[in-house]
C-alpha cells in the first residue's frame, strides 16, 4: 500500500511540474465542412490544403482552388493576396500548401448558391515547387516496340477487314 500512495504522490509532482498547455490546431478538413455544411455554414474557421488549378480573377478578388486529403473547395480571396501563391498544382508542379482563416457558406447566395469559403487570410505553409519528369528508358523501349508491334500487325487487320465483305 505504501508503493501505491509513494507512486501516486510522485506522478501527482510529475504532472504538476511537467504538464504543459497545449492548444489543439484549429485546422478543418475540407470534406468536414462538406459533410457538416449546416453546423459550418457562415462560422469562421481555417482550412489548410494545396492550391490547385488556376488563378480566377474577378475583379478586385479572385476565385482559388484548394485539396487537402480529403476533399477540394473554392475560395474567394482578394486580388491582393495573388502575389503570395507563387505555384499551383498540375501536372508539372505542387502547388503551395496554404492556410486560409474565413467563413464558410453551404450554399453563398454571392456566387449563385454553391459551398464555398471567403478568405479573411492567407498564409503560405509550405512552397510549392516544379516537377521534374523523368520517361524511364524502359517505357520508351516498351512504346517502340508497341508502335512496331502495330505497324507490323496493320497489314493483317486491313486483309481480314476486306476478307470480311
Amino acid at each position: 500500500m505504501f508503493k501505491i500512495k509513494k507512486i501516486m504522490l510522485l506522478s501527482s509532482i510529475c504532472l504538476l511540474f511537467f504538464s504543459q498547455n497545449v492548444k489543439a490546431e484549429a485546422v478543418v478538413e475540407i470534406n468536414q465542412l462538406i459533410e457538416h455544411a449546416k453546423d459550418y455554414d457562415q462560422k469562421q474557421v481555417t482550412i489548410q490544403g494545396e492550391v490547385i488549378g488556376e488563378c480566377m480573377e474577378r475583379g478586385d478578388y479572385i476565385w482559388i482552388n484548394i485539396i487537402d486529403k480529403s476533399n477540394a473547395i473554392g475560395i474567394w480571396l482578394p486580388i491582393s493576396e495573388k502575389e503570395k501563391i507563387t505555384y499551383y498544382g498540375n501536372y508539372k508542379a505542387i502547388g503551395d500548401t496554404i492556410e486560409v482563416t474565413g467563413t464558410f457558406y453551404q450554399a453563398c447566395k454571392e456566387h449563385g448558391g454553391e459551398s464555398d469559403f471567403h478568405s479573411e487570410s492567407l498564409t503560405v505553409v509550405k512552397a510549392g515547387h516544379l516537377v521534374d519528369e523523368e520517361i524511364s528508358n524502359y517505357r520508351i523501349i516498351i512504346a517502340v516496340i508497341a508502335t512496331l508491334f502495330v505497324f507490323l500487325l496493320f497489314p493483317f487487320f486491313i486483309k481480314y477487314i476486306r476478307n470480311r465483305k
